[in-house]
């Protein structure tokens, strides 16, 4: 049995009659309450590794364990926040969130369940705006009421696949707060899509490179140094802040399109890698255990992509 909360175990993916796998050969986990973000090309298979860990789709071999037990379909324990809102148009903001508290505690009574999808429309600013229906919403507040659905069921993880990549940038930055208000209210274990290197970096503690599909692979994990409790508007004044993000945009420009496996790299145990200056030590707790090796050293993306 997996040690880890969350653990991706030699997992691929090929669709009939396609000649070679979206991905193959995917190793990797996630730990209680850590926050993680997979980020790749399109084609690479990310929609589709969450799809399987949300038990919307099956593996073509290989297997996601959750909690010490295999993944063979949906549970109310994985909560997923979709690009779009996939709200239910002719409900109210209330009634969206509610019909997933009565999924979830049918034996409630009506005010039981109403009162605990108040205090989640509440935490995501939305109070007040229980009667109105989406239509009336801006995009916003639709991913604002997708995130209270998903929170309010109490899930051991929330799975977050681009929810803010249709969103103005204003709009983004907002959620992108919430999601760190309400990650570090709740502790809650978090796996999340981004095609975004700098919401990756504000919100992960780790970030899991994909190399391009097909016959994606994970090429290797990057630890997020930064410090934890961290904003967009100082981000960039953190020191590690520049050689974690040339990291990322040389591997997407560069490496992730003709990966080459460094010698004793093994797909079993992807690296841990750093990219801030003199970050060469041992993985942060949360990551103890899994295979780690000392960081290349940050280039300057100029100098790397030329």
């Amino acid at each position: 049995m997996s040690r880890h909360f969350i653990s991706v175990e030699a997992l691929k993916r090929q669709f009939p009659g396609t000649e070679k796998a979206v991905f193959e050969d995917l190793w990797f986990s996630v730990e209680k309450g850590e926050f993680v973000c997979i980020i790749g090309h399109s084609g690479c298979g990310k929609t589709t590794v969450l799809n399987i860990l949300a038990g919307l789709d099956r593996p073509s071999e290989g297997a996601i364990i959750f909690d010490g037990k295999a993944v063979e379909g949906p549970s109310l324990d994985r909560a997923v926040v979709f690009q779009g809102h996939a709200l239910m148009p002719w409900m109210s903001v209330l009634d969206n969130v509610l019909f997933a508290v009565q999924s979830r505690w049918p034996s409630w009574s009506r005010a039981e369940a109403t009162e605990h999808a108040r205090k989640y429309i509440a935490m995501v600013g939305l109070a007040g705006a229980e009667k109105k229906r989406p239509a009336q919403l801006s995009g916003g507040m639709k991913q604002r009421v997708g995130i209270a659905r998903a929170l309010s069921i109490e899930p051991k993880t929330l799975l977050m696949d681009e929810p803010f990549s249709a969103l103005d940038a204003l709009t983004r930055g907002t959620l992108q707060d919430e999601v760190l208000r309400l990650r570090a209210a709740t502790s809650l274990t978090v796996f999340m899509i981004t095609h975004d290197v700098d919401e990756a970096i504000l919100l992960a503690d780790r970030i899991v490179l994909m190399t391009n599909g097909p016959g994606a692979r994970i090429a290797e994990i990057l630890v997020n140094t930064l410090p934890k409790e961290r904003t967009r508007e100082t981000l960039h004044q953190q020191a590690d802040y520049y050689p974690i993000r040339n990291h990322l945009l040389d591997f997407l420009v560069r490496r992730s399109k003709d990966f080459a496996p460094p010698p004793g790299w093994d797909a079993r145990r992807p690296p841990h890698v750093y990219a801030g200056p003199e970050k060469t030590g041992p993985a942060p707790a949360a990551v103890i255990g899994a295979a780690t090796t000392p960081a290349p050293r940050s280039r300057p993306f100029a100098a790397a992509a030329s």
